[in-house]
């Protein structure tokens, strides 16, 4: 890949996780990466992570619930870089587990806020840019969850959430056709973060107990990432799935 116009990347959630590690692998591939996030501290400490051979990183703290955060973060990689070839569309939040009777709507909407509104607010700003660039077009990939497939007990705001992704990546997927536009889907299940914290120590099962679930190394995931990042135009992955290899989740459980 060239060094003298390397391509660029937008990673949002890039602070922590799967979003840091996707990040360091996209880098290593010779993308300019784009950090973007709420907390500038997690940003920082991913940009040094990334090597000196590296295209240097550009760190630019937003929210991706906020319509103008969003707005001045794609308005910096147009200004300042010239165009957008890959969007990871990775931040997202989970809550503290309930019934459904009992789940709270303030939670509720938090967690549509950013894993639904957030995605949504990115990729309208990329295909505006994507739409209008020379050349025309890009990539997009949305972080799924495996509950975008099948739902774990207690938790109908992110399943509802990720379910609500798979639409969006589909609807992007459709009319980005005519603009050179791929968009894709990755469904994770358990990678090694903080996230998956819950699930290592102890997660709801559909039986009703309680029961630690595997994990898998997360840069397993960040390769898969940076691999599809790097398909030619004309080839998308619509939707993949990786997970933990003996996690519950055919049947969850």
């Amino acid at each position: 890949m060239s060094k003298v116009n390397p391509r660029v990347a937008v990673i949002t959630g890039a602070g922590t996780g799967i979003g840091r590690a996707s990040a360091v692998a996209l880098a290593e591939r010779g993308f300019t990466v784009v950090l973007a996030g709420r907390r500038p501290d997690a940003l920082e400490a991913t940009a040094l992570q990334i090597g000196s051979s590296a295209p240097a990183p550009h760190v630019v703290p937003a929210d991706v619930t906020d319509p103008r955060s969003v707005e001045r973060l794609f308005d910096y990689v147009e200004q300042k870089l010239t165009r957008l070839d890959f969007l990871f569309n990775n931040a997202g939040i989970n809550v503290a587990p309930a019934p459904l009777e009992e789940f709270s709507l303030e939670a509720w909407r938090q967690v549509l806020e950013v894993n639904v509104t957030g995605v949504f607010l990115c990729t309208q700003a990329a295909f505006r840019l994507m739409k209008k660039q020379h050349p025309m077009g890009g990539r997009i990939l949305n972080n799924g969850s495996v509950s975008a497939q099948v739902p774990r007990p207690w938790a109908v705001a992110y399943t509802a959430a990720k379910h609500a992704v798979t639409g969006i990546t589909k609807t992007a997927a459709l009319e980005g056709r005519a603009y050179g536009i791929a968009c894709g889907q990755l469904d994770i299940g358990n990678a090694d973060t903080a996230m998956a914290q819950r699930a290592r120590q102890g997660a709801l099962q559909a039986d009703g107990q309680v029961r630690s679930e595997p994990v898998m190394d997360v840069q397993h995931v960040a390769q898969l990432v940076a691999h599809i990042a790097c398909l030619p135009p004309d080839t998308n992955v619509l939707s993949v799935t990786m997970l933990a290899t003996q996690m519950p989740f055919v049947g969850r459980g």
